[in-house]
């Protein structure tokens, strides 16, 4: 009996018709020659075959392929993957499955490229190359610090996001979903066309392919979507995975990065969650050197100290301490924009003076009650107190017997010593004391907020609160900022002991009063107006042991107390 041939061999003619290149398959072809993913002998890769001369059979074949589609010629890897995860993600990644488990038969590394369902021995490498080199390319079966693939993305989703995920329904351009509405690498990459650079499917100048699907509240005026602000050259590249040059080019990728990310949990480009701000803002990028404060000076919000607490699903109360860039700013929505609110606090959460919390603050304390306010773990207070709080949400409290006037005007309506513009009805930001050392005033590239101070607690000014010091208008440059030093110092002022307290006897402001204020749990206006609460490590009680200051009207008043060796039982002014 005479033998037929293999069937795979055997070629009809309608078959063969079907299989001569359409000119969309010699647009595919076209297109794939030139790239990486030509693995063949012809390919213009480092890693392609030592003889091979096909180029479509390292992923599909005509015949004795896979089940899969489109003809697919490489085996399942069977691996385990860790997917990514984070605690904003609504989305809910199982194993990858579809397009991108059949990405993953090349790019997890675990499988030879030669090793093809159509032959019978692998396919030989040239160089003895087996699987994909370690590289950007290989991802490995650790999928967490890359982007999300093989979930279901509805609009259900998209809602979850608040408005900042695209409705699936409006992916209808270049970025697709696959049959089943999943979103799998095929998304973002064409593996027949390169023309885009990493075989995307557009050009991400700017991050187009990014906003894509994402939708940042407050992107359109960020500044990291419009500065055209360059890299100076100096120091670390900060754009090492990308080719373009500004700010605005790189967008979304000055922090982010979809594969391979440094910070897993957000895919930013740095484990560390400062150095992905430090590239940038050290000067190199942005015109002000913000790392230097944190590096330089004394005096400092310690943003290097944890690494890996902070979360951004975090309440606005923070529950265990730490402070990092994106406590204080929104990346996203931060902008050049000046005001009562900068634009640098833009889009960022807070808590009210009341203690709700506030989805996008209004006003600069209400950021700095996130951790200064009803958090723990707070650190004692710097002065021992009569009244001891470390809760400044209750210091500043607008019913409390006296309080600076950050969250209101104050209530002392007889303040002689004001400086202009200040008067009664003025407010004041927690950024008037707590600011660079430099001032607000100082100009050019010098930053602003308390990122560092050469004086402590990140004042702007120097204020020392060491018993006996001299006065000067350097010792307590602070206070004088906003109220006169001769009208202080002066007889005339309503208290005309002021003055003898503090360059006779050497009695630092601190000593009597409390600059953020007295809550009204604990005080009353009758004893902690202006400000009094003294400091018991200077002023004690008299022998009897009473300590206590008594207001008798506007300019009057009584204290029972003993100080430097002198007893006041009382001391009436």
């Amino acid at each position: 009996m005479k033998m037929l041939r293999p069937f795979t061999r055997v070629v009809f003619p309608a078959v063969l018709a079907l299989l001569m290149p359409t000119p969309l398959m010699q647009t595919s072809m076209a297109d794939i020659t030139a790239t990486k993913h030509n693995l063949s002998v012809s390919g213009p890769g480092t890693v392609r075959a030592s003889t091979e001369t096909q180029i479509c059979i390292f992923c599909h074949a005509p015949h004795n392929s896979t089940p899969s589609a489109p003809l697919w010629n490489r085996r399942d890897p069977g691996s385990n993957y860790i997917p990514y995860s984070s605690s904003t993600a609504h989305a809910n990644p199982g194993q990858p499955n579809g397009a991108s488990l059949s990405c993953l038969s090349c790019h997890d590394g675990t499988i030879a490229l030669g090793d093809l369902v159509s032959r019978s021995s692998p396919v030989p490498l040239a160089g003895g190359v087996s699987t994909l080199p370690v590289g950007t390319s290989n991802l490995g079966t650790d999928l967490s610090d890359d982007h999300p693939v093989s979930f279901s993305y509805t609009s259900t989703l998209s809602a979850q996001h608040a408005g900042e995920l695209v409705d699936p329904a409006l992916l209808v351009g270049k970025v697709r979903l696959d049959t089943s509405g999943r979103m799998q690498c095929t998304a973002c990459h064409d593996p027949h066309d390169n023309i885009n650079g990493k075989f995307l499917v557009m050009a991400n100048t700017e991050s187009a392919l990014c906003v894509t699907c994402h939708l940042k509240n407050g992107w359109s005026t960020s500044s990291h979507r419009l500065s055209s602000s360059t890299w100076n050259g100096s120091g670390l590249n900060p754009w090492l995975h990308t080719s373009a040059t500004t700010v605005s080019g790189n967008a979304c990728e000055n922090c982010h990065r979809p594969h391979s990310a440094g910070g897993r949990k957000w895919l930013l480009n740095y484990q560390t969650e400062e150095t992905n701000c430090f590239t940038c803002h050290n000067g190199n990028v942005a015109s002000k050197n913000i790392e230097t404060e944190f590096t330089a000076k004394p005096s400092i919000h310690p943003v290097a100290l944890n690494t890996g607490v902070h979360d951004a699903a975090e309440p606005s109360v923070v529950p265990t301490r730490h402070v990092e860039c994106a406590d204080c700013h929104n990346s996203h929505a931060t902008n050049s924009s000046t005001g009562a609110l900068p634009g640098s606090l833009a889009g960022v959460r807070g808590i009210s003076i009341s203690g709700t919390d506030v989805g996008q603050i209004t006003s600069e304390y209400q950021l700095c009650f996130r951790c200064h306010a009803d958090s723990t773990s707070k650190p004692a207070p710097r002065t021992t107190r009569q009244i001891a709080q470390t809760n400044t949400r209750l210091e500043f409290d607008t019913i409390n017997p006296s309080y600076h006037p950050v969250a209101g005007p104050g209530k002392n309506t007889n303040v002689p010593s004001l400086l202009s513009p200040w008067t009664i009805t003025s407010v004041m930001k927690c950024s008037d004391c707590h600011n660079n050392n430099a001032g607000p005033g100082a100009g050019g590239n010098v930053p602003k907020g308390p990122h560092g101070s050469t004086y402590a607690p990140l004042l702007e000014r120097n204020y020392v609160t060491v018993d006996n010091t001299p006065e000067s208008a350097s010792n307590y440059a602070l206070c004088y900022k906003c109220h006169n030093r001769s009208t202080l110092l002066s007889d005339t002022h309503p208290f005309k002991d002021h003055g003898k307290h503090i360059t006779e006897y050497r009695t630092p402001c601190n000593v009597c009063h409390d600059p953020h204020g007295i809550s009204a749990t604990q005080g009353n206006s009758t004893n902690n107006s202006k400000l009094i609460n003294f400091d018991t490590s200077v002023v004690t009680p008299t022998t009897g042991g009473v300590l206590k200051f008594v207001s008798t009207g506007t300019s009057h008043g009584s204290c029972y107390l003993t100080c430097h060796g002198a007893t006041h039982n009382p001391r009436s002014y």
